[in-house]
């Protein structure tokens, strides 16, 4: 609600801005050109997003995806000692990882849900540490392969959209690890 008030206030500011000074016709061409350049970014970044998701499927079926699960359960068990033996909540915890890993956020999601679902089952709409820890490390999410930023930066005519890979792993190596130490932390103050 309030997104709308304040996206709404913006553009009523904006032709009571371009009415005062007379730029009427500016405000409306500027107005078509971002909306077609943003129909543009979606349906490029449609594609990649597909791509990715395709590459996340053909990983899940060819048995990939599970090996990387396998490599990540060691430290999700730590991350989540009660959901250890938990099958309900370690598959698509592990899933919703490995997606992040790739930087497919959109196919992380679903699995992120499901995890998150599984988690809440018995918490009676009170949060636990686990699930705390799911909505930072999802939201910080480390990254090997930033997939949907280089789509982006490919739809935005960058030469070489992968040349962000140093920065993004120290970013995201740095956001991950300032999220867990938080989380552990927090959950030490509030009990």
């Amino acid at each position: 609600m309030a997104m709308a008030v304040l996206w709404t206030a913006m553009v009523v500011i904006s032709v009571l801005c371009a009415a005062a000074t007379g730029r009427l016709e500016a405000l409306s061409a500027a107005a078509l050109s971002g909306a077609a350049a943003a129909v543009e970014l979606s349906i490029a970044m449609a594609g990649a997003i597909c791509l990715w998701c395709g590459v996340l499927e053909v990983l899940r079926r060819g048995g990939a995806l599970e090996g990387l699960s396998r490599l990540l359960r060691p430290v999700l068990g730590l991350l989540y000692p009660e959901f250890r033996n938990d099958r309900r909540v370690m598959e698509p915890l592990t899933a919703n990882v490995a997606a992040n890993l790739l930087g497919v956020g959109n196919a992380a999601t679903p699995m992120g849900i499901r995890a998150a679902a599984a988690m809440a089952r018995n918490l009676n709409g009170v949060a636990s540490d686990s699930l705390c820890m799911l909505v930072v490390i999802n939201t910080s999410s480390l990254q090997v392969i930033p997939a949907t930023v280089a789509a982006a930066r490919a739809a935005a005519g960058s030469a070489a959209p992968f040349d962000i890979l140093p920065a993004v792993w120290l970013a995201s190596a740095v956001s991950v690890t300032v999220g867990i130490v938080a989380a552990r932390l927090l959950a030490r103050v509030w009990p």
